[in-house]
């Protein structure tokens, strides 16, 4: 008996003349982990992705953690394997089956018969199987509606796999598969979530940050480079692009009316970011806003800030209320990192009562009082990459730049 991995598709059983593309990402994508593990095997069939340790010294474990953060998967489970043999199917359950159905009251056996010339049908399979694991677990009552835990036992190419209590996978579609998006990267709660939930759909993930040293310390800027690396935890590698907004935002607060700052400011981070995209090959902006959260996410605000972008601005968190973004902030593991008391440029100056509903024409009126595109380009001088990759440390940058 061994133990492996197996996953199984989600929505790619649905692609059609393409799937083999989104196929060869996702093996790419779970190799380049397994890589780091220990050795293991991957290969695909049948709608299913098999991770196989070479020896019994692998850590399975952490493999198994590591496939769990893949794209592309419904469900993933660690499974026995043994040979397409009844007596063995038996034995394999019950060597792997009673730690594994331990503070369960109630199971439930089912089969799945990819190898039509196995000679038992699946329903067949299904009730011996049942009927060793009564056997040696008496205490267990089968239930057939509602039962604690399912015992799956299938019967493909190779082999014959064994397992109980298979987990969701991370689901979406393959890291690479949908193109590259900039994600505007803040340091709170809500962009690491939008960063998350876009590479999901596929896409590789870069980073922008802006930093108001030394109104923002350096440590504001480290918690951002965590983030992305908490991040790369799915994302794989992240290149966060750091521009600073110190002298734009003093500008501001000299020239303009208190009440435009925060909409002069994002219509400024908003052009940024499409030169940061266009020069690193995104085609599309991501950012963390909710619509209604804070006075620069209201539809007016959007509308007034949206147009500088000249790219899409996806905003997968936009129907999401604050406690959906926390509870997904913490499945993913950022939320302890983002609510470190470090605050972000957007804290700077802020006005005491900030625009609502503001109108475009009289945003474009304060916007005269700036030498705007010198204002832009001192920005854009300012700019500096730091990667940040799965299984390194988090890079160290404390001294301001």
């Amino acid at each position: 008996m061994k133990e492996v991995i197996l996953c199984k598709y989600g929505e790619l059983i649905l692609k059609g003349a393409n799937r083999s593309r989104f196929e060869s990402q996702l093996i790419r994508e779970l190799r380049r982990r397994a890589a780091h593990v220990g050795k293991f095997q991957v290969r695909w069939a049948q709608s299913t992705v098999y991770v196989e340790p070479e020896t019994e010294e692998e850590d399975i474990d952490e493999m198994y953690e590591q496939v769990k953060k893949v794209f592309g998967f419904a469900s993933v489970t660690r499974a026995a394997a043994c040979e397409k043999d009844m007596e063995a199917i038996f034995a394999a359950a019950r060597t792997y089956l009673p730690q594994r159905l331990q503070g369960y009251e109630t199971f439930r056996c089912e089969a799945k018969r990819s190898d039509k010339a196995f000679p038992l049908k699946s329903p067949a399979i299904a009730a011996q199987v049942g009927g060793v694991i009564l056997e040696m677990l008496p205490r267990l009552k089968v239930d057939l509606t509602h039962p604690d835990i399912t015992v799956r036992v299938e019967i493909r190419d190779r082999m014959a796999y064994i397992h109980a209590g298979q987990e969701r996978g991370a689901g979406g579609i393959p890291l690479g598969s949908g193109g590259r998006g900039l994600l505007l990267l803040s340091g709170g709660i809500d962009s690491p979530v939008a960063g998350y939930m876009m590479a999901k759909r596929g896409l590789l993930i870069d980073a922008l940050h802006f930093e108001s040293y030394p109104y923002t310390s350096v440590q504001a800027r480290q918690k951002v480079l965590e983030l992305a690396h908490e991040l790369c935890e799915y994302c794989r590698e992240i290149h966060v692009h750091i521009l600073s907004l110190t002298h734009i935002q003093e500008v501001l607060r000299d020239k303009c009316e208190e009440e435009y700052f925060t909409l002069l400011l994002r219509r400024f981070m908003m052009e940024l970011a499409g030169r940061v995209a266009e020069e690193k090959g995104c085609t599309a902006l991501i950012t963390g806003e909710s619509l209604g959260q804070v006075a620069s996410q209201t539809l007016s605000a959007i509308c007034v800030t949206d147009p500088v972008a000249e790219l899409p601005v996806l905003r997968p968190c936009i129907g999401l209320d604050k406690d959906e973004i926390v509870e997904r902030a913490r499945q993913i593991g950022t939320f302890d990192t983002s609510i470190l008391p470090y605050e972000d440029c957007c804290t700077v100056f802020t006005p005491r009562h900030p625009k609502t509903r503001p109108q475009l024409s009289r945003v474009l009126q304060q916007e005269q009082r700036l030498d705007r595109e010198a204002l832009l380009q001192e920005a854009w001088d300012s700019r500096y990459t730091v990667t940040v990759r799965q299984f390194e440390e988090t890079p160290q940058i404390l001294d301001p730049m």
